[in-house]
């Protein structure tokens, strides 16, 4: 996010921040998507709510509150960007799979890749499409570099 949108050291916006729609982020593996984790985002909830409306039959229902951390999206969130993680079901990310000699493509299961493609694709298609930018959380402060003193 710091070469194309802004520094979070500075908090000095690029040209490209205000043209961002929203960064969606899948990290977990294989499984299907449940939902979404709004990074404290309340206003956006509501219009994942209804994003996810034809997206029910396949699952996605979730819209939590919640922020996540330790993967893609935290960098857009901590600039002001709408950046957002997946909720996904884990199945063997943790124990086996994720990061790991066993981390191919033959772990891949067909049916939930058929249904997180279907689900960032909407997802994607929604913000691309809407006449309206996803709600955006306030600009946090520029962070300090370490051993900066004062103001």
């Amino acid at each position: 996010a710091k070469a194309h949108f802004a520094d979070a050291e500075t908090m000095k916006l690029l040209p490209a921040h205000a043209k961002l729609a929203a960064y969606f982020n899948l990290d977990n593996g294989t499984g299907r998507v449940r939902g979404i984790w709004s990074q404290g985002n309340l206003a956006a909830m509501k219009v994942f709510e209804r994003w996810f409306e034809p997206l029910r039959d396949l699952g996605v229902t979730l819209v939590s509150p919640r922020s996540v951390s330790q993967t893609d999206h935290v960098s857009f969130d901590a600039v002001g960007l709408p950046g957002f993680q997946f909720i996904q079901e884990r199945l063997e990310y943790n124990s086996r799979t994720h990061h790991s000699n066993m981390d191919v493509f033959d772990h891949v299961q067909r049916d939930d890749m058929i249904q997180v493609a279907t689900t960032a694709a909407v997802m994607a298609y929604q913000a691309a499409m809407s006449n309206e930018k996803l709600p955006r959380k306030a600009l946090p402060a520029a962070r300090k570099r370490s051993g900066e003193e004062g103001n």
